[in-house]
């Protein structure tokens, strides 16, 4: 009998798993294209925000200061002005969320930055790091200080403090598709939850344009706007520099011996590009999904990347590396690869993935590195 129900579990969970990824799936190529803006009969439709490179979420301002956000999952949320209600016709499965926006619990740590951009981190009271894994000073004394607290991981968020200080949004990383469930307990208790897409952008400034959606958010507008045009300006200083031709490789060596890559139409790719390099991988695809990445064995990694001319080792899932030999130890294969016999391997640093406001920099250093200028590097190091 114990067996039985653990069975409709598990069938229950997986189900619940596979509806909502063919629900992202479907939903990334139609909500924001064909999305509705009449949404109640009270409400009055002014204008749409307009974006230059984001395509994962979309703005639209009403009349009296309403703003709907939607996001290509398939969520939307009416932003609320202070003092204001929500219509009583509003669309069905429409999150509300009221401003002040504050007591906010922030799983996403690439949102981090973004919220720091904004001098919003007061109205963050949760997150799903520890002290001492956040690279960014602001949260990590924020932490310090009880001013946020660690309130679990995105599979297993501390139910009973985000309830008992009255949690207002959970701002969750797309690990959380990977556990519905925890959307769903997060919804019973009356909190509504936001995965950031801003990784499925196919343009670097697009992952950044994501802060004018938290500008929206906390009502710092005008801040969101100044702290992209910032990183838009170092992007066009070096988005002009001729190409080098040089090809390269970004990567990281899983635990059990496999090499993850991201896709030739995610950011990272465009990076280098725009940097005036080559990614090595020019047409591999996502496969039908809206994955950043893909899987693959040393043998076909070997055989496409031996002759690139710089490799990037990834440690923003991994651990920074110090030397070739330590790249060597995950992988003695690599020691044919022209870029490790010529010492060309550089591997970034750990804090990368949580400085989603400096994507130009991240360029920029790339630019340096096809260039050979090693000392005005910022999140990339050469390894000996």
């Amino acid at each position: 009998m114990i067996r039985g129900k653990k069975s409709v579990r598990f069938l229950a969970c997986f189900f619940l798993c596979f509806s909502w990824m063919v629900f992202l799936a479907g939903c990334a190529n139609n909500s924001l294209e064909n999305r509705d803006t009449d949404i109640s009969s009270s409400l009055s439709y002014e204008r749409s925000m307009e974006l230059q490179y984001a395509g994962q979420f979309a703005v639209d301002y009403y009349k009296d200061g309403y703003t709907l956000l939607s996001v290509a999952d398939g969520r939307s949320y009416l932003v609320i002005p202070e003092g204001e209600e929500a219509p009583e016709d509003l669309r069905e499965g429409i999150n509300v969320l009221k401003r002040p926006l504050e007591q906010i619990y922030l799983v996403a740590s690439a949102v981090m930055d973004m919220f720091c951009a904004l001098d919003g981190v007061e109205q963050i009271r949760f997150c799903g790091q520890e002290a001492e894994n956040w690279c960014i000073e602001e949260a990590r004394e924020a932490m310090e200080q009880g001013r946020i607290l660690y309130a679990g991981k995105y599979d297993m968020p501390d139910y009973e403090l985000l309830v008992s200080e009255g949690c207002s949004l959970a701002v969750e990383n797309n690990m959380v598709t990977h556990a519905p469930e925890v959307l769903e307990k997060l919804a019973d208790f009356g909190i509504p939850s936001l995965v950031d897409c801003s990784s499925y952008e196919d343009h670097p400034l697009g992952r950044v344009e994501w802060v004018k959606f938290y500008g929206v958010l906390l009502g710092k507008e005008t801040e969101a706007e100044a702290a992209f045009a910032a990183q838009a300006q170092q992007f066009q200083q070096i988005e002009a520099k001729e190409s080098s031709g040089k090809t390269v490789a970004f990567f990281y060596i899983t635990t059990n011996g496999m090499v993850n890559v991201r896709v030739s139409a995610d950011y990272v790719p465009k990076m280098i590009e725009f940097a005036g390099g080559k990614y090595i991988f020019d047409g591999l695809d996502r496969e039908g999904s809206r994955r950043s990445s893909v899987t693959m064995q040393m043998e076909e990694f070997y055989q496409k990347a031996k002759d690139a001319d710089y490799l990037i080792y990834n440690s923003t899932v991994d651990k920074e590396l110090v030397s070739i030999e330590d790249l060597l130890q995950k992988e003695s294969l690599l020691e044919d690869f022209q870029a490790v016999q010529e010492g060309r391997v550089f591997c970034t640093t750990r804090d990368l993935y949580q400085q989603s406001m400096s994507m130009g920099q991240m360029i920029e250093d790339i630019h340096h590195m096809l260039l050979g200028h090693t000392a005005d590097m910022k999140y990339l190091y050469q390894l000996q």
